[in-house]
């Protein structure tokens, strides 16, 4: 893998890949993890995306994500990147820098980025044309961006907010038929 920005087909392996890695990190995290999904492209059946498996771990408060979890996570190869500029997350990678296979984020279980990762997941699973138009624009930013993963995932920005407010409007929408 390199850090050029690239779209793969979607591959049924990012699944089993997932549930292999949630194993261990469940293991490594089990005094603190109350719970864990696949976010990400790589979590959508039909999506093409970047080959990285994001994985989303649940804690009551990130600050008890210390140096003994972080000592723990390495031991199964996930290094710790401090990303200041996301204070309501702890970010971890496994594999090289701007080549990594796998992604880690550790948000508060159920707060607003958790849900907001589960809204745009399921909101694209249950709706093909949304997982469509989102597919042709990461292809389009990927040829725009080729060497810009920065660049390439701040322009997918606009597209996830419309689609985690429209995910957020439909629930509450179901919440008042009941």
């Amino acid at each position: 893998m390199s850090s050029q920005v690239e779209i793969s087909g979607y591959d049924p392996q990012w699944a089993e890949e997932y549930m292999r890695e949630k194993r261990k990190i469940v293991e490594a995290l089990r005094d603190v993890c109350v719970g864990v999904e696949h976010i990400g492209s790589t979590s959508v059946p039909g999506l093409g995306a970047k080959a990285i498996i994001d994985i989303m771990v649940g804690v009551e408060d990130l600050a008890i994500i210390q140096s003994e979890q972080r000592q723990r996570l390495l031991g199964i190869e996930y290094e710790y990147v401090h990303k200041p500029d996301f204070p309501e997350r702890a970010f971890f990678r496994r594999g090289e820098w701007g080549a990594g296979t796998h992604h880690l984020h550790i948000y508060k279980y159920k707060g607003e980025h958790w849900e907001s990762h589960l809204l745009f997941r399921n909101y694209l699973k249950a709706h093909p044309e949304s997982l469509r138009a989102y597919e042709t624009l990461k292809k389009d930013l990927a040829h725009q961006f080729k060497h810009d993963r920065a660049a390439y995932t701040e322009a997918k920005g606009p597209f996830i907010r419309q689609i985690v407010e429209q995910a957020k409007l439909g629930q509450k929408q179901r919440q008042m038929e009941f």
